[in-house]
């Protein structure tokens, strides 16, 4: 039997996680049957559960992957330009949209809280590694802990993913995102 290439693997791996993030922003985590992902993906579930374990570790390879590329991003521009990049592509986090189900399953499931929580881990320690650095520098408001500036970010952004998974109106968003920004500065106390 002829062995599959490494370049063979990786290529229907991303086949398979482009075809359930769109499945995932559709349907909503629960909604995300295996018949659908087998619709979304062209492929059957044999070769996608030859992947990935099952639809949670599916899930969470989506959450390894949008942590990454966020934490890079909030280490280099701060965790706002996040928040802007998902205003500008919207289509790019869509599937963050299953939050709510995402909360629920949180609460009743351990082991799938501490697999969400590990991922969620490298976003705040980026945020909270360049809002020390900027505290350093002189530019971050120093009457409270970095912790809690990075609270206040995350709650920031929560609430955007909610606004942008319900469809509500984004006008004026980005005047509210330099609010934000301008609020955890130096210059924003008076």
């Amino acid at each position: 039997m002829p062995k599959v290439s490494d370049d063979h693997l990786a290529a229907r791996r991303r086949e398979i996680l482009d075809g359930a993030r769109r499945c995932f922003a559709d349907y909503g985590y629960d909604g995300a049957t295996v018949r659908r992902l087998e619709e979304a993906t062209g492929l059957s579930r044999g070769a996608i559960f030859h992947h990935f374990r099952d639809k949670e570790a599916l899930f969470l390879a989506l959450a390894d992957e949008d942590a990454h590329r966020m934490a890079d991003v909030a280490a280099e521009h701060g965790l706002v330009q996040v928040m802007r990049n998902m205003l500008a592509r919207p289509q790019d986090f869509d599937w963050l949209g299953t939050r709510l189900e995402i909360a629920r399953k949180i609460r009743t499931d351990a082991d799938f809280r501490d697999q969400w929580r590990a991922r969620s881990a490298e976003l705040d320690s980026a945020t909270l590694s360049r809002l020390e650095a900027r505290r350093t520098e002189g530019r971050l408001r120093d009457d409270l802990p970095a912790e809690v500036l990075v609270t206040y970010l995350d709650l920031v952004m929560d609430g955007l993913i909610n606004r942008l998974a319900t469809g509500e109106s984004t006008a004026n968003l980005e005047a509210v995102l330099d609010l934000v920004e301008t609020s955890v500065r130096v210059n924003a106390r008076g």
